[in-house]
């Protein structure tokens, strides 16, 4: 197995985040926490308000020679709406927001081609994606791999989970893992 890398998205609902990116190939873990504000350790009825700034976000840990960060970003880009401001559906406020949080300058690089890219083949669209810092907090426990336990039983989760992974499997069939 070669290296690991990191990388940390915001695509609204982190549980729905998560969801995604556990199905996709190369990913060995996947981490739901806050990132991008100003408070440290924030609770997640801290970030709720809306007043701490930080994201709704996972970090995903990957094998780059399984997918690209490149490959990465797009199927993270590919699974939201990146042109809804602040919110993903019925999630509003900043915390819900679509960003991507690169840990160095070639993981910048990266994110700001993958815009670039979602923008060009969605002529007409403009991805609203920021690329920002911040310091990582995980999220508590009970956030951790949400869809596999409580998330199955949460109706939220049971209407807005499903077609991500639907769009994750007709769109990124490529990158899905066989068991998922």
């Amino acid at each position: 197995m070669s290296e690991t890398q990191q990388a940390i998205v915001a695509g609204g609902c982190f549980w729905c985040t998560e969801a995604v990116m556990k199905d996709v190939i190369g990913v060995h873990e996947v981490e739901s926490g806050y990132i991008g504000g100003d408070m440290p350790d924030p609770t997640y009825k801290q970030v709720c308000t809306g007043t701490t700034g930080h994201a709704e976000g996972v970090r995903v840990t990957f094998d780059p020679e399984v997918i690209s960060l490149a490959q990465l970003y797009d199927v993270f880009l590919g699974t939201h709406d990146p042109t809804q401001l602040n919110r993903q559906g019925n999630d509003v406020g900043t915390q819900y927001r679509s960003a991507i949080f690169p840990l160095d300058d070639e993981q910048r690089a990266e994110a700001e081609a993958a815009i670039e890219r979602w923008n060009a083949e969605h002529q007409g669209q403009s991805a609203v994606t920021t690329i920002e810092g911040g310091e990582w907090y995980p999220a508590e426990d009970y956030h951790q791999e949400y869809w596999e336990g409580e998330g199955q039983r949460n109706p939220y989760c049971l209407a807005v989970i499903p077609p991500k992974l639907m769009k994750l499997r007709k769109s990124f069939q490529k990158y899905l893992k066989e068991d998922a």
